[in-house]
């Protein structure tokens, strides 16, 4: 899939979170995926909280830590974050647009 385009038609680098339910949660075995512009050939740099921790030249991150982050692709820089939580009790709903009138499923997960 492509990113959605920017107000000013750029491409973004974009976080898709796995399992597909938001927030996400440590014990799910979360998987994140970084998608930017097209197949560029540079490597994708992870950051947590705010600091460079993994450099690896796919996009895809099995994530191990609870935290907030973020990922950069050369071609369309730094991603929006995601934070993965490490909670007890948190309440879901699915990752994705929600418009007025959906019929959402939430989720209790302890």
């Amino acid at each position: 899939g492509w990113c959605p385009l920017s107000p000013t038609g750029a491409q973004t680098t974009q976080l898709l979170v796995g399992p597909p339910w938001t927030p996400p949660v440590l014990w799910d075995r979360v998987t994140l995926t970084c998608q930017g512009l097209g197949t560029t050939a540079g490597v994708t740099t992870w950051y947590s909280n705010g600091k460079r921790w993994w450099l690896q030249g796919l996009g895809r991150l099995n994530v191990t830590l609870s935290g907030t982050d973020t990922s950069d692709r050369p071609s369309t820089g730094l991603s929006l974050p995601v934070s993965v939580l490490d909670d007890w009790l948190v309440l879901q709903v699915p990752a994705r647009a929600l418009l007025e009138g959906d019929t959402v499923t939430l989720r209790c997960r302890g």
